[in-house]
C-alpha cells in the first residue's frame, strides 16, 4: 500500500490493529504548527502515518472520518488538576468532588496532571496516585505531583526524591504554596532543598523533576523563587508558578519573569473574579506582546479545585469549582476575539506543557506519538475526540 507521498506501510502491520484503525481524511492539521490539509492514520494507541494522502487496501476494517472543514489538533494537556478534589478552606462542606471523565472530554482534554492543593492534611498523595491509575485504566493519560501546599511536603515514601524517582506516575512536586496566607511560609533554604531534591530525582527517574508553585496574593510574589535562584545552582526552569493571572500586580511581574522561566495561567477562575483577574485569553496576548516566548506559557484549569474569595480579614466569602473545559474556551476566545493564530494559541495546552513536563508522546501530532486527537469546527465545537487511539466522541 502506498500513499501520495511515496511512503509504504505493511498491510500485515495494519491488520495487527484490527478494527482500531482509524483514518482521518482531509483535515486542516495543527500539530500544533499548521501543516496544511493532511490525512492521519492511527492504529492501536499510536499515530501511524501523517501524509498528504493515504489510501487503504481493500478488505481492511478501517474507520474513515471525513474531516473536510475541520481542524485536527492534539488532545489538550491540562497540567494542573485536583483529580481527587480540592477545596476545604470553608470547612468540610466546601470540599470539591473528584474529577470525572466527562469533565475532561467536554473540554477536549486527554491528559491530566494531578495534584493536591490546600488540603494536604486530610487528602493524601496515595489517593492521588490511585486516581491516576484509575484514569489510565479508563483509557486516558495521567501523571501527578507529589506534595501539597504544605512544607514539609506530604509524600508516599517519606521523601520527595524517592517518590519522583521510584513512581513512574510522579513527575515532580507541587503545588507548593508561596506568597499566600494558606502557605506554610517556607524559608528560602526549605524551597531550595525541595527544588534540589526534585531536580536530582528527575534526573535519576528520567522525569521533569519540576516544582509546581502555587502563587498567592502577596506583593512581590516571585521573590522566593528569585532568592532560590540567586543563592543556589537552581535555574528558573526548575519551577512552574501557577495562577499568574490572579491579580494585576502578579501579572505585571509575570511579564518579566516569563522571559526567564515558565508562567502558568489559570483558566477556570475567570469569570468568577472579573474585578481582579486577568482574562486568560487577554493574558496570553499581553504576555506575547511583552516578549514572553510561547513555549514558556501554559494554560491550566485548576480543575476540581476550589476558587475561593476571601475578605480583608481572610475569611472565606464564596467558593466555586474549576472545570477542565475552561481551557478550550479561552483558546477559542484567544483566536476569535484576541486575534492570536490558532497554531500559537494551541501551544499553551499542547506542546508547551508536554515539553516542559517531559510527557513522552504528548502534545504533538507526529508519527509514533500517542493518538490523542481533537477535531474542531470553525466555532471550536468538538466534533470528534480520540484518546489513546479510541474514539470517545464521534
Amino acid at each position: 500500500m502506498q500513499n501520495a507521498t511515496g511512503l509504504f506501510f505493511s498491510p500485515i502491520l495494519l491488520k495487527k490493529f484490527g478494527p482500531m484503525i482509524t483514518l482521518f481524511k482531509n483535515a486542516g492539521l495543527y500539530a500544533p504548527e499548521y501543516l496544511g490539509i493532511k490525512d492521519v492514520l492511527t492504529g492501536g494507541k499510536s499515530i501511524l502515518v501523517v501524509a498528504d494522502h493515504i489510501d487503504m487496501p481493500q478488505g481492511l476494517e478501517v474507520i474513515t472520518i471525513d474531516c473536510d472543514g475541520l481542524s485536527l489538533v492534539p488532545g489538550l494537556v491540562d497540567s494542573h488538576v485536583h483529580i481527587t478534589g480540592g477545596g476545604g478552606e470553608g470547612g468540610p462542606a466546601s470540599r470539591m468532588p473528584e474529577l470525572q471523565l466527562n469533565m475532561m472530554f467536554e473540554g477536549g482534554v486527554t491528559t491530566v496532571i494531578g495534584c493536591l492543593g490546600t488540603d494536604g492534611i486530610t487528602r493524601t498523595v496515595e489517593s492521588v496516585l490511585m486516581k491516576v491509575k484509575t484514569l489510565r485504566a479508563l483509557g486516558v493519560s495521567a501523571w501527578m505531583y507529589t506534595g501539597a501546599y504544605q512544607v514539609p511536603s506530604p509524600t508516599i515514601t517519606g521523601d520527595i526524591a524517592k517518590d519522583i524517582a521510584l513512581f513512574e506516575e510522579i513527575i515532580g512536586v507541587g503545588e507548593v504554596a508561596i506568597s499566600d496566607h494558606r502557605s506554610s511560609v517556607p524559608s528560602v533554604a526549605e524551597l531550595a532543598r525541595i527544588t534540589a531534591h526534585a531536580r536530582v530525582a528527575g534526573m535519576i527517574g528520567g522525569k521533569a523533576g519540576i516544582v509546581n508553585m502555587h502563587m498567592g496574593d502577596a506583593k512581590d510574589p516571585f521573590r522566593p523563587i528569585h532568592e532560590v535562584v540567586a543563592t543556589t545552582e537552581m535555574g528558573y526552569r526548575q519551577f512552574i508558578p501557577t495562577h499568574c493571572n490572579r491579580n494585576p500586580y502578579i501579572f505585571e511581574d509575570a511579564k518579566a519573569y516569563g522571559k526567564k522561566g515558565f508562567v502558568d495561567i489559570t483558566t477556570s477562575s475567570y469569570p468568577y473574579d472579573m474585578d481582579v483577574e486577568i482574562k486568560p485569553s487577554i493574558a496570553l496576548k499581553q504576555l506575547l506582546e511583552a516578549g514572553v516566548p510561547i513555549n514558556h506559557i501554559t494554560f491550566t484549569s485548576d480543575g476540581c479545585g476550589s476558587l475561593p474569595s476571601f475578605d480583608q480579614e481572610g475569611r472565606l466569602v464564596k467558593i466555586d469549582m474549576g472545570l477542565p473545559s475552561s481551557i478550550l474556551r479561552e483558546i477559542k476566545e484567544a483566536v476569535l476575539e484576541d486575534q492570536i493564530p490558532l497554531e500559537i494559541a494551541l501551544q499553551v495546552a499542547t506542546s508547551s506543557p508536554a515539553d516542559i513536563l517531559k510527557l513522552s508522546g504528548k502534545g504533538h501530532i507526529r508519527e509514533g506519538y500517542d493518538a490523542d486527537l481533537l477535531l474542531l469546527d470553525a466555532n471550536f465545537n468538538i466534533v470528534h475526540l480520540m484518546a489513546m487511539g479510541k474514539l470517545i466522541k464521534r
